[in-house]
């Protein structure tokens, strides 16, 4: 059951990337392109592209799944982690600081995951 569970937070963090960087890159093209001015003087106004339009769902959809990722991920390592910490404080309640310091680590994840999703949304790279 333990392996499964490492196993889904990987595969979720891990589709949470893969796809924050395929929408970082779809935006990046869509950018890219230069505009060239028209030749006409009155000229219709150019239509989006179909990279344009999907970009900003395909972000937001990014950015949820690298937070989700994330969120998960951190659940699931501090489920073990808390545990045993309640173990090990109860035979030895002088190890609080020590347990409380390896329950706090995996919160890392579901940071890097929210800065991912900032970095998405707002489109900073």
């Amino acid at each position: 059951m333990q392996n499964r569970r490492w196993k889904l937070s990987a595969i979720s963090i891990a589709a949470a990337f893969t796809i924050g960087i395929l929408a970082l890159f779809l935006s990046s093209q869509a950018t890219a392109a230069p505009s060239t001015p028209s030749l006409q003087a009155k000229a219709a106004p150019p239509t989006p592209s179909p990279n344009a339009v999907l970009t900003k769902p395909l972000l937001a959809i990014a950015a949820a799944i690298a937070i989700a990722g994330g969120l998960i991920g951190t659940g699931n390592a501090q489920q073990g982690i808390g545990a045993a910490g309640m173990g090990i404080i109860a035979e030895k309640p002088e190890k609080f600081g020590q347990v409380l310091f390896f329950f706090v680590i995996p919160e890392t994840l579901w940071i890097i995951g929210f800065v991912l999703g900032i970095i998405l949304l707002l489109g900073i790279l």
